[in-house]
């Protein structure tokens, strides 16, 4: 066996390989590098489970970020149980050709309840006071303690919402460091997340300077760990997951579903909360994907028609196996954006009646996916100086909401994803210090299991 490093650089297009990316342009140049076809929806959890597996989403199950759990009616996105995916991954695949195949598994998602021998990923603590606290979860456990002596905590604040930086990947590319160095698995997989907060903040324009620095920080970050794994004779191979297209507005669906009367909602100490299972049709939004759970097979018509007189969407279809998602947790119908375009998770007609956690970054309590997490709220007057108080607060033990993220200026966000790109330089692509093992052409993301296993085994 040989050993092989993955890095998984959200968001990176083969257009972004070049000028501001000088080691993975020499790392590119040395091997090779070709377009990578990738699923439907182009999100993390959907693609990531199909360069696991080989499987498509109707396979795998992993139909999106998140959807919608039929036996509670509840929506739920970043699960992070591997018992939530079908089909066989590439550590238990290697397992089963060499006893001696170990796995790393570093941020990578659905990395609880893992098979892989060694994982690490978000996960904090949520105190019964109110507070979120930064930390991770891994497995086996002491390898918590061991990456917090060795690098700090966890950056989670780094990690999403508005002070996503730099600091999260280098984070990750340390612990990634120390356990390929103490454990020498015989695959690392490390997940690199910075390029996607700036492509969704500001959309993927390469001549912005902005964008060049995101460009130049994940470059440098990963650098070092690229030089380690060749000096121990390791195979480098660098994947992304899709490519982002620049966008102007969202597509308010819910709110569409609830004017036309489908969709219900409870009056909870004067804000409107959804209630899903008395909803009679309502949107799990994902980025450029929504899946639509239609409760009564009557209606599906009759929504389908609706989505597909909204501005900016671009095709609704309840075949849902042409698009490779006839699993059971996908929605009866699956609505696609045009490219300048993405879905809201919204459903309030009143800003006043929002529900409390709209205007806090809380990735598990909002029925959709929301970007605009990315940023505070340009109303919010003395931002620094209320972000201080409301935190001082917290630390104080005093209950509060960390309320700074506007509930409706969806115009802010300049870049999204989940419908496939227009053009292969566009989308994500795959780069391998093995050119021999490339193919001709594009590469598919089910092919993409056997790819690394190749590297190993052949």
């Amino acid at each position: 066996m040989e050993n092989a490093l993955v890095l998984l650089v959200v968001g990176l297009t083969p257009a972004m390989v070049g000028e501001h990316t000088p080691n993975i342009a020499r790392l590119a140049e040395a091997g090779g590098m070709r377009p990578l076809q990738t699923v439907v929806p182009a999100v993390t959890c959907t693609v990531q489970a199909t360069l696991m597996t080989g499987e498509l989403p109707a396979v795998h199950g992993a139909v999106a970020n998140g959807w919608l759990f039929r036996d509670t009616y509840e929506v739920a996105l970043w699960k992070q149980s591997e018992t939530l995916l079908s089909g066989e991954t590439i550590w238990d695949a290697g397992k089963k050709r060499d006893a001696g195949f170990t796995c790393a598994k570093m941020f990578w998602w659905y990395n609880m309840q893992t098979s892989a021998d060694w994982s690490a990923t978000p996960r904090p603590m949520y105190p019964a006071d109110g507070r979120k606290v930064p930390d991770h979860y891994t497995q086996p456990g002491a390898l918590r303690d061991e990456l917090n002596a060795h690098l700090g905590p966890f950056p989670l604040f780094n990690y999403w919402g508005p002070t996503a930086s730099i600091a999260s990947t280098n984070w990750i590319v340390g612990a990634t460091r120390h356990v390929m160095d103490s454990r020498d698995p015989t695959l690392t997989l490390a997940y690199i997340p910075h390029l996607d907060y700036d492509l969704q903040r500001l959309g993927p324009d390469l001549a912005n300077p902005d964008i060049q620095r995101a460009l130049r920080e994940v470059d440098a970050a990963i650098a070092p760990l690229i030089a380690e794994a060749q000096a121990q004779g390791r195979a480098v191979i660098i994947v992304s997951e899709y490519g982002i297209t620049p966008v102007r507005d969202a597509i308010h669906i819910n709110r569409a579903l609830r004017e036309a009367g489908m969709i219900a909602w409870r009056d909870e100490m004067g804000r409107e909360m959804i209630d899903l299972g008395a909803s009679r049709a309502f949107a799990m939004v994902d980025h450029q994907i929504a899946h639509i759970y239609v409760r009564d097979a009557a209606d599906i018509e009759a929504v389908a028609e609706l989505v597909r007189g909204l501005d900016g969407v671009e095709s609704v279809t309840a075949d849902t196996a042409a698009l490779g998602l006839d699993h059971p947790r996908a929605g009866e119908l699956v609505a696609i954006s045009a490219p300048d375009r993405w879905f809201s998770y919204y459903y309030w007609l009143d800003e006043a009646k929002a529900p409390d956690y709209a205007a806090t970054v809380d990735i598990h309590r909002k029925p959709g996916y929301d970007p605009v997490e990315l940023f505070v709220d340009p109303a919010l007057r003395a931002a620094k100086a209320q972000i201080i108080w409301k935190i001082a607060k917290r630390k104080l033990g005093m209950r509060g909401l960390l309320d700074i993220i506007s509930t409706h200026r969806s115009d802010l966000v300049k870049g999204s994803h989940g419908r496939l790109t227009d053009r292969p330089e566009d989308g994500p692509l795959v780069i391998s210090t093995r050119a021999d093992l490339l193919p001709e052409g594009p590469m598919a993301s089910t092919a993409f299991k056997a790819f690394v296993l190749d590297h190993i085994f052949a």
